[in-house]
């Protein structure tokens, strides 16, 4: 069955397989570490919560049948366990069934984080990695060459990441049209990393090179993924080289570098394929029903991307086995931070003592350099973007964060880069305010070694305290 198999792809393969298992661990890591302050049994956003008000049908997964903290972190070590063993290519090593249940497992369990995540886990880079994790089940292993069907839908993933993309940037903000959007969006951006500061005060025209060049990478080059080779792979290099370049200037959990995996699915390495033997019957009979399906799900993105009304990070299945991508149809052209804070005075007046609570990845301290995290996703930070953007992003889930704060949830601190009030010695009152931040000049830089200037706007949440609170002596 010659038509079925591109062996020319092995190593291609290979190299995706390997990238694959490891924003696997990562995501897990990234759940087992944090999990416990946003959606455990006392988290902001319990699971057992939601598993009461929301049927099987619509959140499919393992938690739906039994919740437990103790449970959820068994999964997600599993998850890392199980990742850690593909990274090192333990499928390989496996019949051809076994290691297509190997790749089963991890789609498997981060399906069912992702169907309780609620709020925390409503980000592209999740459904997307769980679009291309089932993909990687029907990808097969060292016992036959991959399947070209399997292969074309790696690029039909990619083609819809990035031609979504670049369709709601023309039709969202204007700024993306005449290639102004970066003049605000490395200050503006949810996380910016430690070059952000720099990649902003490049010259304007390098500003409007930028996107010029990001809606020609969109729009243009994700056609020429369909190619015959060379051209597919020159495709798949150009859409590799910018997306390092948005690695290096700013964090974005894992959605660069599952991009990039994507892209080498593309990439044809001048290899000498290794002897194969022919893929069995009930293999060909697997892939070709897999993908039918999935090309007749592809329906529901591609409505949408001819849509005036395109919607982007959108799963129009609770498998999230097809979803619709895009990044960014409008930019911020004033930065607003929420700053919390905390004072054990009795009395919570302006000049009491109030200290700030300092996260890991938002700006706070306007001398604290930003720091690279992803593909390192920190949860609570990215919504705090949103918190600022209006208040009613952080309605379901910002008064449960205050009451851990009042409490000294020690879960809670861990998420925060340093807290300053020990577990046991919690504040007596916690508030929050708005503040404008924006980059300071190069002669500000040079004369305060601030990166950020922030100017206060107003109050966000007066002080507060927990009901019956009891004043220490």
């Amino acid at each position: 069955m010659e038509w079925f198999t591109a062996s020319d792809y092995w190593l291609s393969r290979l190299v995706f397989q390997r990238g694959l298992a490891g924003l696997y661990l990562i995501a897990f890591l990234t759940a087992m570490l944090q999990f416990r302050a946003l959606i455990g049994e006392r988290g902001m956003l319990p699971v057992p919560r939601f598993v009461e008000r929301t049927p099987f049908a619509r959140a499919p997964g393992l938690f739906q049948l039994r919740y437990s903290d103790r449970f959820f972190a068994g999964c997600a070590w599993a998850g890392c366990a199980v990742s850690a063993a593909l990274l090192a290519g333990m499928d390989s090593w496996l019949p051809l069934w076994a290691g297509m249940l190997l790749w089963l497992v991890p789609w498997t369990l981060y399906l069912s984080i992702v169907n309780v995540g609620q709020v925390w886990y409503a980000f592209g880079w999740e459904s997307l990695l769980l679009e291309v994790g089932f993909l990687a089940v029907f990808l097969g292993n060292d016992e036959v060459a991959p399947p070209a069907v399997v292969l074309f839908l790696l690029r039909w993933v990619l083609f819809r990441v990035e031609f979504g993309a670049g369709l709601i940037k023309m039709r969202g903000d204007a700024c993306w049209r005449n290639l102004t959007c970066l003049d605000h969006h490395h200050e503006t951006q949810p996380m910016p990393g430690p070059l952000s500061w720099f990649f902003h005060h490049l010259p304007k025209p390098l500003h409007r090179v930028e996107v010029a060049a990001n809606h020609v990478t969109q729009l243009v080059v994700p056609c020429l993924l369909f190619a015959p080779q060379p051209v597919a792979t020159i495709a798949a290099a150009l859409m590799i080289a910018t997306q390092l370049w948005l690695v290096l200037s700013g964090n974005f959990s894992w959605l660069n570098w599952i991009t990039i995996v994507l892209a080498l699915s593309v990439v044809a390495f001048p290899t000498t394929p290794p002897d194969t033997a022919g893929a069995p019957l009930w293999y060909v009979v697997v892939v070709l029903a897999v993908s039918a399906l999935l090309l007749a799900l592809s329906r529901h993105p591609v409505r949408n991307m001819l849509s005036r009304r395109q919607v982007m990070n959108r799963s129009f299945d609770p498998l999230h086995l097809v979803n619709t991508y895009g990044a960014f149809g409008s930019v911020s052209r004033i930065r607003y931070e929420v700053v919390i804070e905390g004072t054990a005075d009795g009395t919570p007046r302006k000049d009491a003592d109030w200290r700030e609570y300092e996260f890991r990845g938002k700006p706070g301290d306007p001398r604290r350099w930003p720091r690279q995290f992803a593909p390192y996703h920190l949860r609570l930070d990215w919504l705090m973007w949103f918190a600022a953007l209006s208040p009613s992003y952080a309605g379901p889930w910002f008064g449960a964060l205050v009451e851990r704060l009042l409490e000294g949830d020690r879960d809670t601190l861990r998420l925060l880069r340093r807290s300053p009030f020990p577990p046991d010695a919690p504040p007596r009152y916690v508030r929050a305010r708005l503040f404008r931040y924006r980059y300071t000049t190069w002669r500000e830089l040079r004369e305060t070694g601030a990166c950020w200037e922030r100017t206060y706007v107003r109050e966000y949440l007066p002080p507060t305290r927990l009901a019956g609170a009891v004043d220490r002596p």
